[in-house]
């Protein structure tokens, strides 16, 4: 894989070697820190402030500034510099475009796809997302785990980590002897089959009702789901198929997104496993009885006690989720397990992540939840076909059916409106999702989702295709693949790109993978979709100041060169969100 060079670290190098920096005795990795990207355009690409010099050469910030930029040893060492201005107390920098233009555009034409992404690693990233709960609506709160999840499993993939992707669906506990009871009492087979979610919904709010009128109910409920834990043949056949039936309308929703996961095991795959835990508990001295239960105090960790068994005996959400770390790092030998969970949940992870440290798993800080915020509808904006619960699927068909109609009348062929409107509609969706820092709350809106002027999904995929087009017709009139003549060999004169708008959308694409790693650091994918819409705007900016198709074919094979570069870009982009990148719109 090609690596672009690193612009500001030559930069350093070079400014190292210049005899007042050497007086003051500043590494170049001293200088790469100090290296600012100026606020103001006109002052070059790179600023040095010459403060923290002027006690070591006994002179002010503004006389060195000048006297080091009037040193010819800066631009006559290197191609990297231009030229050196001094304003103020800063050397400013400006980049030989042409070599970095160069360098930013063939890496991509090399790497194509793999660009801003890295060579495999060996090391195991697990993330754990979506995990809705079974017999229960996949409704509009899901999709923020499920598309989080997923654009940060995609962002691990594309640095070189193995990724394995769970869904830790939420198949155990008591709830499910109350579905089970319910189920018996007021349940029937064809009305489930014909809608399985709606319906078992429909019974476990049924059970509620009743229970509040008859609270020996839960009683009942108690020992169904204990028999449901002994293996019971009529309790594990219907919590069988209560769970299939779910798995089959999740897939739906699931294959809208284009999501797919490498593993289904939910809370009840742990249920033999945690007695080696709570022995383990019961042996370090960490597991104490009170009123009948068993808890870890962790009082002197500020935090409330973690219930590991009830009174009866049963188990708890972190009594499993113990089970499933060790299960994780005992199997596949993680380097990260990440849990994309709301951000309600974020007591709960520092009890779970406490409670396996003084267990003594010294490997519990490669466990990281990633909190999010919450979404909420705006009122009417969509109307459920189940009273107060708002079905994803909904959400996204209504937004296709949207889409569909704002193509149509575009006057997009017929034929293509279909898939046109479900690449737009869905990758919408996520795209709103991933635009905004994960930990926001937000409030889901039709008007911004569908825009395609602004800074959403649409947008980006619209300055896609509108790419896609230009480089159609520069193979209609003769060029060749930008990539293909790059491996051939054939040499592209980048001095017609030099503009201010190619250089401008050049240094986006050079700082893409930049915005890759940090996306995958802070687990945030948000900066991968506000690059994207930069560069899409940076695109758009170029393709209106110049004219790509010109008669001149050196001129015409750099600029599509660019092209090229831009698209590849916005798509690799797309796709670490999980966005489809329609070539026509």
């Amino acid at each position: 894989m090609k690596e672009m060079r690193d612009f500001k670290r030559e930069i350093a190098d070079v400014l190292a070697g210049q005899a007042q920096i050497k007086d003051a005795e500043l590494s170049a990795d001293d200088l790469y820190e100090l290296l600012e990207i100026p606020a103001e355009a006109g002052h070059g690409d790179y600023a040095f402030p010459c403060f923290q010099l002027a006690k070591a050469l006994r002179r002010s910030p503004q006389q060195i500034a000048s006297d080091i930029s009037a040193d010819g040893y800066l631009t006559d060492s290197n191609d990297v510099i231009e030229k050196v201005e001094a304003v103020n107390a800063y050397v400013n920098f400006f980049l030989n475009r042409s070599a970095f233009i160069r360098d930013t555009v063939e890496a991509v034409l090399i790497n194509r796809g793999k660009f801003g992404g890295g060579d495999d690693n060996g090391l195991k990233v697990i993330a754990e997302f979506s995990s809705p709960n079974i017999a229960k609506p996949f409704h509009i709160g899901h999709i923020r785990s499920t598309v989080i999840g997923s654009s940060i499993e995609h962002i691990y993939k594309h640095l070189g980590y193995d990724t394995y992707k769970m869904n830790h669906l939420g198949d155990y506990g008591t709830q499910f002897g109350k579905l089970i009871v319910a189920y018996k009492k007021w349940g029937k087979r064809e009305d489930v089959e014909r809608e399985p979610i709606a319906t078992l919904q429909e019974y476990y709010v049924q059970f509620h009702k009743e229970a509040d009128k008859d609270p020996s109910l839960e009683d009942e409920a108690r020992d169904s789901f204990a028999r449901l834990e002994q293996g019971c043949e009529e309790e594990m056949k219907l919590w069988k198929w209560f769970r299939d039936e779910s798995l089959v309308e999740f897939g739906r929703v699931y294959d809208m997104l284009g999501i797919s996961f490498d593993e289904f095991d939910g809370e009840s795959f742990f249920s033999d496993k945690m007695p080696r835990f709570i022995k383990e508990m019961e042996d370090g001295g960490i597991l104490v009885e009170s009123d009948g239960a068993h808890i870890v105090d962790l009082a002197e960790y500020d935090m409330p006690i973690a219930m590991i068994t009830k009174k009866d005996g049963s188990t708890l959400y972190i009594t499993r989720d113990i089970a499933a770390a060790v299960y994780r790092k005992e199997n596949y030998h993680f380097y990260k397990n990440l849990y994309i969970v709301g951000s309600q949940q974020i007591l709960y992870f520092k009890q779970l992540f406490k409670v396996l440290e003084l267990l003594g798993y010294d490997w519990v800080d490669q466990c990281v939840h990633i909190p999010f915020g919450l979404v909420s509808l705006e009122d009417g904006a969509l109307k459920s076909r189940y009273g107060n619960v708002v079905y994803l699927e909904d959400v996204l068909n209504a937004t296709v059916d949207r889409t569909r109609e704002i193509v149509l009348e575009k006057g997009v062929n017929t034929e293509e409106a279909d898939e046109i409107a479900r690449k737009v509609g869905i990758g919408a969706v996520i795209f709103n999702e991933l635009s905004a820092a994960r930990i926001k709350d937000y409030v889901f809106s039709w008007d911004k989702l569908l825009n395609f002027d602004g800074e959403t999904g649409p947008y980006v995929q619209y300055v896609y295709a509108r790419a896609a087009s230009v480089l159609r017709k520069g193979k209609e009139a003769g060029a060749a693949d930008p990539a293909d003549a790059q491996a051939s060999g054939v040499e592209i004169d980048y001095s017609y790109i030099e503009s201010d708008a190619a250089f401008a959308l050049a240094r986006l694409i050079h700082s893409f993978p930049g915005s890759v790693l940090l996306a995958s650091e802070r687990y945030e994918p948000s900066y991968v979709t506000r690059h994207i819409v930069d560069v899409a705007q940076a695109f758009n900016r170029f393709y209106h100041d110049e004219t790509v198709l010109v008669e001149n074919e050196d001129e015409r094979d750099a600029r599509l060169a660019l092209v090229y570069a831009a698209k590849q870009v916005i798509g690799i982009g797309l796709s670490l969100l999980g966005i489809e990148a329609p070539e026509k719109m």
